[in-house]
């Protein structure tokens, strides 16, 4: 939880000299100042026109410190000192912070707006110490606390976002795909702002690794503006929503095609029987005669890049493949068929067969 990273939280020690009756003047130090735990009870996180707000309202937390005194009287000319321990419980507290997201050159930058922290109440439990030393202590520390208290939560929230602003910065700007490609991941435009939601926008294409170099992106972000103006951002179920544009997923198939990635050797299927000749001996007898009781395999390669059209609702594919049917004998691998497919985005499949020939 997000309160879990502001605590432990340490607080400066607070000295102060203050007049009692009767005691006379007192010195008191309030040291080891610490924010063991916060409780959070109601928060809300809002996108507004300059930047992103989080608020937190009566929250609270316990506290625990050590104290000490020290007076002397003319009665008493012999310094008296006490010490102890004390636990502090803070309530109605009230954080807010507001941050602005901003891209360059690809990366993220979080700028903090506005950060604040108010607290209403503060309750000090004395563990020893005499009966005037707890007013005394709530006379001369209690604004002290609170304003501290508020100092501190406020400087821890600024260094989060800091720290928050590194870790953007530190982003990858392209992700490898194995060995042979890049996903570029730098942002593009500046981050977008709405009712309820925060719209990030990537590059997305794929390049082949070593030519790998940020393209022109703007008529892909002008087509990623659009699919996202799409979005349903009202719909409560929608947590997270991943719009791609087509031409992600085709520099991906162009990228696999020109790496000669789009190439498989098949020896295992569902009906292994289908990949030894006998499967066949009553379907294309010659063969069986001719390589009896033989393991095959099938070579598929694609001829060409995959051709992808992403519609309103439904992704067009065609893909062109050769289908090599070999015959392992002996040792040798022998090309007994050949056909070539083309495949439809609903599964329709043209294909030519031409028996123990190769060529297309």
């Amino acid at each position: 939880m997000a309160e879990t990273s502001l605590v432990p939280l340490d607080l400066p020690k607070i000295e102060k000299s203050k007049h009692i009756p009767i005691i006379g003047t007192v010195h008191m130090v309030l040291s080891n100042i610490s924010i063991d735990n916060i409780h959070v009870i109601s928060s809300t996180v809002k996108a507004g026109d300059t930047g992103i707000v989080i608020s937190v309202s009566g929250a609270y937390a316990n506290m625990t410190m050590n104290w000490e005194y020290s007076y002397s009287t003319w009665l008493f000319p012999i310094p008296i000192t006490d010490n102890g321990k004390a636990s502090i419980q803070v309530e109605g507290m009230d954080i807010g912070i507001s941050f602005n997201l901003t891209n360059v050159q690809g990366s993220l930058m979080l700028s903090p707006l506005d950060c604040g922290c108010s607290v209403k109440d503060i309750f000090i439990k004395l563990d020893g110490g005499a009966s005037w030393l707890y007013q005394g202590l709530i006379d001369a520390f209690e604004g002290r606390l609170s304003s501290a208290v508020e100092n501190a939560v406020s400087k821890k929230l600024r260094e989060g976002i800091v720290k928050l602003d590194s870790l953007l910065q530190s982003l990858p700007k392209e992700i490898p795909i194995r060995n042979i490609a890049a996903l570029n991941v730098t942002f593009v435009g500046d981050p977008q702002f709405r009712d309820s939601s925060l719209v990030l926008s990537i590059n997305g294409l794929i390049s082949a690794k070593e030519a790998y170099t940020a393209p022109p992106y703007h008529h892909l972000f002008a087509s990623l503006e659009h699919l996202l103006a799409s979005i349903p951002l009202k719909d409560l179920a929608s947590m997270v929503t991943i719009s791609l544009n087509e031409k992600v997923l085709a520099s991906a198939s162009s990228i696999y095609y020109d790496a000669n990635k789009m190439h498989w050797i098949i020896d295992k299927v569902p009906e292994q029987s289908l990949l030894n000749t006998a499967g066949w001996r009553f379907i294309v007898p010659q063969l069986y005669r001719r390589y009896p009781n033989a393991d095959m395999n099938l070579n598929v390669s694609i001829y060409s890049p995959p051709h992808l059209i992403i519609r309103e609702h439904q992704i067009d594919l065609t893909v062109h493949a050769d289908v090599v049917i070999n015959v392992l004998n002996s040792g040798e691998v022998t090309p007994v068929a050949c056909f070539s497919t083309v495949s439809f985005e609903k599964g329709s499949t043209l294909a030519y067969y031409y028996p123990f020939s190769c060529s297309r």
